[in-house]
């Protein structure tokens, strides 16, 4: 008790004291709080859930059909696909890598991330042997349904993934033309025996291919010539990853171990379609030749049909100056059977002139099947769905049409050559594919 002060002032003092105490201590925790929380940056915008839609399943085929050659959906099993919003889809989408990654990738993010480790470190030695004037190190042409093979020949000397020194290399180019050969004469079994003799003298002179065999080796060809050139090398065939534009499992195609090369046939004769829905009026569109049983079928149960747009027959030049590509412009889907190949220029065609690919071909492992989502831009069905083709693409929504074009035209910079080579392009693609085969390679 302190001395002078009667009890009951001396409580009341306290409370006081405490009452001023108690209010000051919240009044720095409420001022250290609102200061804390002025710094903080704000929180990152979530964007909304796409919307999902049901597709019949006759709209399509799955993707592991396209990859197994069988067909497992049934007409009970719907298909998924995300609905993106609508915008502007003829503007560069690079300057904004959430725009650019967009679920058109399988893993827009692990593509980005791995992409962006490919340029940094990857390296791919080119044997410097042969006379480049006959069939090694260059290319027939750049032009033509063989160009692809063309521009990669071109590309890999420009580009920065080439390096002088065999022991920094990932990969082992073999540059040996086989289209080349062709041009020149050369008989399917004479290619053979040059191929062969050429690789023995590789494998005789440089220790790189008995390290493994040859799995951290490669070679592209485009079309048939290729595929027939090399077939009597079967330790090539088997061991090195073959870039091939016929990637048909009946032809020895491994899809874990070979890669896809889209057939190009550059230079486009008309610029790229895109953003033009709306002058899209007719259903489907195919001419050409009836080279294989599935084209026979497409013209047989729909070249009179009054909404498809079906000929048997290559349109002629004398019917007026690129009445054929002009075509691509007005049509909303594309059809593209396989030919005498499984592949063809169409289908990169297609996706240039923004005409939705359809494609009706199989057993067949489409380009870059391993990074993008081919049923965000195209619509992929087994050779059996022909005789239901009209009500296959009747059935999709004119919502759904629109998400599929818009998707395809962001995909069209992935099936362009350029040279020099650009980002992105046909040549990043084949390369990345190639990143991917080296990171499973067992040494």
């Amino acid at each position: 008790m302190i001395a002078g002060k009667p009890p009951l002032q001396q409580s009341q003092l306290f409370s006081l004291k405490g009452s001023v105490l108690t209010l000051s201590i919240l009044t720095l925790i409420s001022f250290t709080y609102f200061s804390f929380k002025s710094l903080r940056p704000p929180l990152p915008f979530s964007p909304p859930t796409p919307q999902i839609t049901l597709l019949p399943s006759s709209a399509t085929a799955t993707a592991t059909a396209t990859a197994t050659g069988t067909n497992t959906t049934t007409p009970s099993q719907p298909r998924i696909v995300a609905e993106k919003k609508e915008g502007n889809v003829g503007e560069e989408q690079e300057d904004n890598d959430d725009d650019f990654f967009t679920d058109i990738y399988h893993s827009p993010k692990l593509f980005k991330m791995n992409f962006e480790e490919m340029e940094k470190k990857f390296k791919i030695y080119i044997y410097p042997d042969g006379d480049p004037k006959t069939f090694y190190q260059t290319p027939r042409k750049l032009t033509g349904k063989y160009a692809s093979e063309g521009y990669f020949f071109q590309n890999i000397r420009e580009s920065r993934f080439r390096t002088e020194d065999p022991d920094q290399a990932h990969l082992f180019f073999i540059p040996i033309s086989c289209h080349k050969m062709r041009g020149k004469g050369t008989s399917y079994e004479n290619m053979t025996i040059i191929v062969q003799n050429y690789l023995d003298g590789l494998i005789a002179k440089y220790p790189y291919w008995n390290r493994t065999l040859g799995a951290d080796h490669f070679f592209v060809t485009c079309h048939d010539v290729g595929v027939r050139a090399t077939e009597g090398v079967p330790f090539l065939v088997k061991n090195a990853i073959r870039v091939v534009c016929s990637p048909s499992y009946d032809v020895g195609f491994i899809p874990h171990k070979d890669v896809a090369l889209p057939q190009v046939l550059q230079p486009f004769a008309l610029p790229a379609g895109g953003n033009d829905v709306e002058n899209r009026t007719s259903l489907g569109f195919w001419a050409g030749h009836r080279n294989s049983k599935i084209r026979v079928i497409l013209a047989r149960v729909w070249e009179n049909d009054t909404e498809l747009d079906i000929s048997n027959n290559r349109i002629s030049r004398a019917t007026g100056h690129l009445v054929y590509q002009k075509r691509f412009y007005r049509t909303k889907f594309c059809i593209c059977p396989g030919g005498s190949q499984v592949n063809s220029a169409r289908i990169t065609d297609s996706i240039h002139y923004g005409c939705v690919p359809v494609i009706l071909s199989n057993y067949y492992d489409l380009p870059f099947n391993d990074i993008l989502d081919w049923q965000k831009f195209a619509v992929i069905l087994k050779e059996s769905d022909v005789y239901q083709l009209k009500q296959i693409l009747k059935s999709i929504s004119h919502e759904e049409f629109v998400s599929l074009h818009n998707n395809l035209v962001k995909v069209q910079k992935h099936f362009q050559w350029n040279t020099p080579p650009v980002k992105f392009d046909a040549f990043h693609m084949v390369i990345y594919e190639l990143w991917l085969r080296h990171h499973v390679i067992k040494y």
